[in-house]
């Protein structure tokens, strides 16, 4: 089996004879029920390759298509122009980048239909070249836009860019509705949807798709799509790995699925990752390692977001599926990036509860947080593998030595808010580990303890600011927070620690 790994040309795929799984189906409808759509999706989640898709299908391409469904669903097989446009391929924080790739489209298509003198703009030039390309063939266009946020994104830590790029496209898009009488179809897609004043603001004709149940399998790879194209690689993955193709399945659900784009919905693998599984017959990070997060950890330091909330969210509609660059609540963008996903619904308060959809997400998301947050930098990874054996080990003083270290001499522009500095550190620090051992966080009151478990040991750990160790332990046992284990054998350790805003470390610990 060939794995279409980084490839998202249509044409391609089908004459490579690559795996591909036929979403042709869902597209007939699309263009069978309406015209303008928008599409949002995380990145390497198969956008592209719908748009190439599209683009076959419009152009004609009926060969390709041979064994596909909208083979003979479709009757007429047009060729009509197509607009193509892939904002993918420029780095848009150059000031004159989002006028060089545009004017490269527009010239190559003028030189086929043609320019006008008056047209002495980028949205102006666009709105000729659609009606003279519609006039020229007799058939009204189809305009495909890949990335459309791309300028957007880019830019967001340059206001004044941003805005030139929002006034530009907002007016280049907006020849998607004066120009309704040329136009066939549209398709918008991007990561993000940024809505209200921004590009989208007058463009009520798209239909926004992200969110509708009825095309929430049209990227990305559903389960039983799985089991139905990929047997052959589920086999060798089995294999490779010496597990049942049950236990294989599991594995590649743990890891790769659990995206929900609606309530209730199917869940979707993120195809990257489990292509490169199938292909590599191995388990890793694919997805993760392909970009990182640096702008979301920028955006939640710069509106002071408590890490332990990312689970806990509860967001509304019209939040979750629009951004704004004035918003000060950085989890739509975390949401529609990928790296956190719907798993439930509040009928009655109409609000979406959000969390990480898979273990890569997960794993990868605060792995990558930690140095972030921390003085301890590259070197996190070492001290959780180090929190982690001091633990099973049964040495807390280790331990609380190591978490002193790690905590020292930590720059006041990474601490800013000194409470939050060190709730959202220590939330890191004990989630991660409980990624190799029993790690609960009794509390959900806002303070910083935690329950480690391991075979052998027991450890309740009570985090002070500004008071004391003694402070600390007494409330371990004024709650009696140890009432749950008083029957186990494994031996059991009580950890006071104190927080000094002044020092931005632990002032003190007692073990008792």
């Amino acid at each position: 089996m060939k794995y279409p790994i980084g490839i998202q040309n249509f044409d391609e795929i089908r004459i490579g004879e690559y795996a591909y799984i036929d979403k042709t189906r869902l597209i007939y409808k699309l263009v069978d029920e309406g015209k303008y759509y928008f599409l949002s999706r995380p990145r390497r989640f198969g956008k592209s390759l719908l748009l190439s898709t599209l683009e076959a299908y419009f152009r004609g391409q009926k060969e390709l298509f041979n064994g596909l469904a909208i083979y003979d669903l479709e009757q007429e097989w047009l060729e009509y122009p197509v607009f193509h446009i892939d904002l993918n391929t420029a780095n848009f924080r150059e000031k004159d980048s989002l006028f060089a790739i545009l004017n490269d489209y527009l010239c190559n298509w003028e030189k086929e239909y043609g320019k006008s003198e008056s047209e002495t703009t980028l949205a102006l030039r666009f709105k000729g070249v659609v009606e003279r390309a519609a006039k020229k063939t007799g058939c009204n266009v189809v305009i495909l836009v890949d990335e459309y946020d791309k300028p957007m994104l880019q830019t967001f830590h340059d206001r004044e860019l941003q805005d030139n790029y929002r006034n530009e496209l907002k007016a280049f898009y907006s020849v998607l509705k004066t120009q309704d009488r040329y136009i066939k179809f549209a398709f918008l897609t991007g990561v993000t949807k940024f809505g209200k004043v921004s590009v989208f603001s007058d463009l009520n004709n798209l239909m926004d798709i992200s969110m509708d149940n009825r095309y929430i399998s049209i990227c990305g790879i559903t389960e039983n799509e799985l089991k139905a194209n990929f047997k052959e690689g589920i086999a060798e993955l089995s294999d490779a790995t010496g597990d049942t193709e049950e236990a294989t399945i599991e594995k590649l659900r743990a890891n790769y699925d659990g995206y929900h784009f609606v309530d209730n919905s199917i869940g979707i693998y993120n195809p990257f990752s489990l292509l490169n599984t199938l292909a590599r017959l191995k388990f890793d990070d694919y997805w993760f390692e392909t970009g990182s997060p640096t702008f979301l950890v920028e955006l939640m330091k710069l509106h002071h977001y408590e890490l332990r909330n990312l689970t806990k969210e509860q967001i509304s509609a019209d939040v979750i599926n629009s951004i704004d660059s004035m918003s000060t609540n950085p989890i739509p963008v975390i949401y529609q990036s990928g790296y956190l996903t719907i798993k439930g619904y509040n009928e009655r308060f109409k609000k979406y509860k959000l969390g990480f959809p898979n273990q890569e997400v997960e794993q990868g998301f605060l792995n990558f947080l930690l140095p972030r947050y921390s003085s301890a930098g590259d070197k996190s990874s070492y001290f959780i593998e180090e929190f982690v054996k001091d633990a099973e080990a049964g040495n807390p003083e280790r331990f609380m030595q190591r978490l002193s270290t790690m905590l020292a001499d930590t720059d006041y522009k990474v601490v800013g808010n000194t409470e939050l500095y060190f709730q959202n550190v220590m939330y890191l620090i004990f989630k991660i580990m409980g990624f190799y051992i029993q790690v609960e966080r009794p509390t959900s009151d806002g303070r910083i303890d935690a329950v480690i478990q391991t075979a052998d040991y027991i450890y309740i750990i009570e985090c002070k600011l500004d008071k004391s160790a003694d402070e600390a332990l007494r409330q371990i046992e004024d709650n009696n927070y140890a009432a749950p284990f008083q029957m186990d054998k494994r031996k059991l350790y009580k950890i006071g620690v104190n927080f000094s805003s002044g020092t931005r470390g632990v002032e003190e610990y007692k073990i008792d």
